[in-house]
């Protein structure tokens, strides 16, 4: 969502960066230039007129003036600036001692709360809680559907009540939870399409029902400055705890992730990056302004993969490469991994050197994995073990059966043996093998 800021920054900065010295003039140019790129991607004008008061301000400070590497100071600086505008470190959501905890989301209609309520569920009862989903949306039928079939697909267990209204549903629910040992409850609240009197209202009165641990407001990024006017209304009349932006995945201008958190001094605590149940994020500013200035996000890339990778798999892995026993399924196999961790072009943009033009401009095609395992699943498990048994005739049953062309089936075992010969050069190298690299 923040590619476009992104590149524009990165075109600001590389003719800083060039430069042999810093002065007031090259300063206040590329000020310029930054502050219209903020202001295109939908950030707040009080927001982007204090960012750029502030870069501004330290960029023309004694300690950048005497830097060797000026341009690179001031790299530092917005980075350091985006980060504090962001919320400068991450804010878990707190559930307090209370048994269960509450956790209640607001927010209009269409935001994404339902959607949102099951991933919370997801993540909580993957940090080790368990997790009860509460259908307060009265007012939409379809809601209460929703969130029933999104608990089934989890495993989560859902609490609804025909006929009844949203405060007796989540006090009902909060006493279910405690009598059935279960220590979260998310309630998913109704929305309107805008800010009204009689949504404050049942959200007031839910709020004083439940006493909630945390209230989340959830914001869809996409709608960008309406999303931070109707935070700002919320905050003043409800006074939430947290923010979750939503549909960042996008390709809107995505001012709101830069603009929401100083517009209402609220944390944002999750962004959601996808429909999925498991694209749900905890939210790190630092995190965020490194991969908007193209610095890359190794620490996420990394969990990703500690998430994905089967350590004792991985350690098996490792033996056959190191004896030269690497076979298709092997391949198959670490293509699941990879594939856990999410799209490749996702991944791609945690990498540092993101902008790096060759890297931005590669077109990355996901269907293309589709393919390889469609080709893979064609093949007998003796050629999956024996690739070099593959002769034509067997090259055009697996392409029929794969759905592909016998060039694609070709393409595929000559990439699998120039990797087994990189596998093989690297045995007599140093001996450092480790699958996905990490």
């Amino acid at each position: 969502m923040l590619q476009e800021l992104g590149d524009k920054l990165d075109v600001v900065l590389r003719k800083l960066k060039g430069q042999g010295k810093l002065t007031e003039k090259n300063i206040a140019d590329s000020m310029r230039t930054i502050r219209r790129a903020l202001l295109e991607a939908d950030v707040n004008y009080k927001v982007v007129k204090k960012f750029i008061e502030d870069v501004e301000g330290r960029a023309l400070g004694q300690e950048v003036i005497k830097s060797i590497s000026p341009g690179q100071m001031v790299v530092k600086i917005i980075y350091d600036e985006l980060t504090r505008l962001m919320g400068e470190k991450d804010v878990p959501v707190n559930f307090g001692h209370s048994v269960p905890g509450v956790l209640m989301l607001c927010g209009l209609q269409g935001c994404g709360k339902t959607t949102l309520a099951g991933k919370l569920a997801y993540y909580f009862r993957k940090k080790g809680r368990n997790p009860l989903l509460v259908a307060a949306d009265v007012h939409r039928p379809a809601a209460i559907e929703q969130l029933r079939l999104i608990g089934a697909s989890i495993h989560v267990p859902v609490h609804s009540e025909e006929g009844r209204d949203a405060l007796v549903i989540a006090k009902n629910a909060v006493h279910y939870a405690r009598k059935n040992m279960l220590d979260s409850v998310i309630i998913d609240t109704a929305g309107r399409l805008h800010v009204d009197d009689e949504m404050m209202r049942e959200v007031k009165e839910l709020k004083q029902a439940v006493d909630p641990d945390e209230i989340l407001f959830v914001a869809d990024a996409m709608t960008g400055q309406d999303a931070v006017t109707t935070a700002k209304a919320f905050s003043d009349q409800l006074d939430f705890d947290g923010i979750v932006l939503t549909k960042m995945d996008g390709d809107a201008r995505g001012g709101a992730a830069l603009s929401i958190r100083a517009v209402t001094n609220k944390p944002i605590k999750f962004i959601s990056i996808g429909e999925k149940v498991d694209q749900l994020e905890p939210f790190h500013p630092d995190r965020l302004a490194s991969r908007i200035l193209g610095m890359g996000d190794v620490v996420s890339l990394v969990e990703r993969a500690q998430e994905a990778v089967d350590e004792e798999r991985a350690a098996k892995l490792e033996k056959k490469l190191r004896r030269q026993e690497f076979t298709l399924e092997d391949f198959f196999d670490q293509l699941q991994q990879v594939k856990k961790m999410g799209p490749l072009q996702e991944i791609l943009a945690m990498m540092p050197g993101a902008q790096n033009k060759a890297l931005k401009n590669m077109q990355i095609d996901d269907h293309a994995l589709v393919r390889v395992e469609a080709i893979i699943n064609s093949m007998t498990i003796e050629e999956r073990r024996s690739p070099q048994m593959i002769n034509g005739s067997r090259r055009k049953r697996i392409a029929h059966g794969s759905g592909t062309s016998v060039q694609d089936v070709n393409r595929l075992l000559n990439q699998f043996t120039m990797m087994r010969k990189m596998i093989k050069q690297m045995n007599r190298g140093s001996g450092h093998l480790r699958p996905l690299g990490f």
